[in-house]
């Protein structure tokens, strides 16, 4: 959830450090900080509390902290307030240790009492500060022999950490560790970067390096050594990153949610290309064969957020197709149930950032019960890419505003290849149907495009609800799934109240809701259950409530009861959720504009939730 950044090299590196924590906002931060260390050996220290801009100006955008070597970070609150005080960097002492950290220490009280039976002193609540002095307290006992230190405080730290620190009697060096946050590092001839995520460095280099789970790396000028945690060197082999310099700007647009709103066309065609060769479904890349396919007995889908409203859809499309029966899990309960999981069955974790915590130990609770795993991820050289037996990446590219859009639409595109393909290699659907699902599946990014040509009606639409308190989706099957994003998309940027239902509950509490001019959004793109939904919206319209219909083009009947209609192209119905997703997206965009809210960076949310 925090970031850090690091440089070391022949460049100024504070200017370096804020432009990479500026392309981290997105994964939510409270505080800032950078540490430089200047051509007489001191390293300066500068902390500001709220928005990156507020550092930018207490350093004259890096003017004032001259020196080649840093580290940098954004601060989430979890030990101690938000503030000044608390936010990193954070020191030693003596000032020897320097250092900032991503991650949760489980046990900092125990360390923090034995460190203060050692004579150290605290000036925060934060548990950084503890794994510093930590550090600390093991370079002075071993004689100031990095790689030892690191070692022995790795092998005492219990929880999640990405750690960058910096010893004052080595200049230019950073040493950096890690365990279940993420990091990477990019070399090139002079210039060695660090970063918690892609965007920090991508304009500077796309050649990096993955710091696997317990490893630790010493950084220098042009160069990257790693080591295990029991301190032997290793080989790691450099990957090159795909992603363009643009990807991660906002080329033109308001803001990056409307900017990745609009790539989900090429999204969805690019993932769909990786996918699909020369007609037929490949899925070669993951290591999934036919036979393999054949005996999968049930499938369980883990994920949390938007990708878990992505199960839910999947859930409708491979029970229908491919007749396999699905569960779909919520990363945060799976891993703290027994699990009664059949050893024959397939356990496919879904992250757009192949880092969140949950489901990254939700895969590892899979794979130490014997249950083959397959990752669907947007990063690749994630934990979940690395760790899972196979992995189908989406091509979204970057996704930098904490809403998902492309993400979630090219999520969606996986999990229909994966119904289609396991339909027929299962006998569910003749070669017929196959090709006519990949035909159908293959309109779905131009008639994106045809949605958004039509976004200033949805804009007008939410200008008119922007002061609205409450707003109710309902909908049954795939619709009732995409109710769910419909709704998260509306809470999570608008700060308003917001709540999916399946329509046939109303009946059950749900209507008591209900009042004089209450907004609320009926999903019908399933012919099989739209006149049942119809009759639901008709019930809460006699209470008053004001009528929103999302539906396909010839489905005209709704207009007698809604205030307000939304049409989307006709697809085969499996699909729908592609399509009807956009307008929702725009939808709760377009209220957090009118609200003037930060659309992109929405209160107290992060990107990717990196830490339980």
């Amino acid at each position: 959830m925090c970031g850090i950044v690091g440089f070391t090299g022949v460049q100024q590196a504070a200017p370096i450090l804020l432009d990479g924590l500026s392309k981290l906002e997105y994964r939510g931060y409270d505080s800032a900080g950078i540490a430089v260390c200047n051509d007489k050996g001191e390293t300066v220290i500068v902390r500001a509390k709220g928005k990156l801009k507020e550092l930018v100006k207490k350093t004259d955008e890096g003017r004032a902290v001259p020196g080649v070597c840093g580290i940098g970070h954004t601060r989430w609150a979890t030990h101690g307030e938000p503030s000044e005080n608390n936010a990193h960097p954070h020191t030693s002492d003596d000032g020897a240790v320097t250092g900032v950290h991503n991650g949760i220490i489980e046990n900092y009280k125990d360390l923090k009492d034995k460190l203060l039976k050692k004579g150290y002193s605290f000036r925060t609540q934060t548990d950084t500060e503890v794994a510093i002095k930590l550090v600390d307290y093991y370079y002075k006992k071993t004689g100031a022999d990095p790689v030892d230190s690191i070692h022995k405080a790795m092998l005492h730290i219990r929880g999640s950490y990405a750690l960058c620190i910096m010893f004052k009697d080595r200049p230019g060096e950073i040493w950096a560790a890690r365990k279940d946050s993420p990091m990477i590092i990019g070399v090139t001839e002079h210039d060695t970067y660090i970063a918690s995520d892609v965007p920090a460095i991508l304009k500077y280099t796309r050649n990096v390096y993955y710091i696997d789970n317990l490893e630790f790396a010493k950084i220098t000028p042009g160069n990257a050594v790693f080591y295990t945690i029991d301190s032997e060197e290793i080989e790691k082999k450099s990957v090159t990153i795909e992603w363009d310099t643009e990807a991660a700007e906002k080329g033109g647009y308001e803001h990056f949610m409307i900017k990745e709103i609009h790539e989900q066309p090429r999204a969805v065609r690019d993932t769909l290309s990786s996918l699909i060769k020369d007609g037929r479904i490949d899925f070669s890349q993951a290591g999934l064969t036919e036979d393999e396919i054949k005996e999968i007995s049930q499938i369980y889908i883990v994920a949390c957020g938007s990708a878990w409203h992505v199960g839910m859809c999947a859930q409708y499309v491979i029970e229908d197709l491919a007749g396999i029966p699905v569960r779909v899990e919520l990363a945060s309960e799976f891993r703290y149930r027994k699990l009664l999981l059949d050893k024959k069955g397939l356990v496919i974790i879904v992250s757009q950032s192949g880092e969140t915590a949950d489901s990254r130990e939700a895969m590892n609770i899979a794979k130490e019960m014997g249950v083959r795993t397959l990752g669907i991820v947007n990063v690749v050289g994630s934990s979940i890419a690395r760790d899972a037996d196979s992995v189908i990446y989406t091509l979204a590219g970057p996704e930098i505003s904490v809403a998902t859009t492309k993400a979630y639409s090219a999520q969606l595109i996986v999990a229909y290849t994966i119904a289609i393909e396991f339909a027929r290699v299962r006998g569910m659907i003749d070669d017929e149907k196959y090709k006519a699902l990949i035909s159908e599946l293959e309109t779905i990014p131009d008639k994106i495009e045809k949605i958004l040509a039509d976004k200033e009606r949805i804009q007008w639409f939410a200008n008119k609800f922007s002061a609205a308190r409450d707003v109710f989706f309902i909908g049954r099957g795939i619709d009732y799934a995409l109710c769910l994003e419909g709704s998260l998309k509306m809470k999570e940027i608008s700060y308003i109240h917001s709540e999916a239902y399946a329509a046939g509950e109303l009946k059950h509490g749900t209507i008591s809701l209900i009042e004089d001019g209450v907004l609320v959004i009926g999903v019908l793109t399933q012919s099989s259950l739209y006149e049942k939904t119809l009759s639901n919206m008709v019930e809460v319209k006699s209470r008053g409530a004001y009528l929103m219909g999302l539906t396909s083009y010839g489905h005209y009947a709704i207009e007698d009861t809604a205030d307000f209609t939304i049409y989307v192209p006709k697809i085969d119905e499996h699909f729908a959720a592609s399509l009807a997703v956009v307008p929702l997206q725009l939808m709760g965009y377009y209220v957090s504009v009118a609200k003037g809210l930060d659309v992109d960076k929405p209160r107290n949310l992060a990107k990717s939730v990196t830490v339980e």
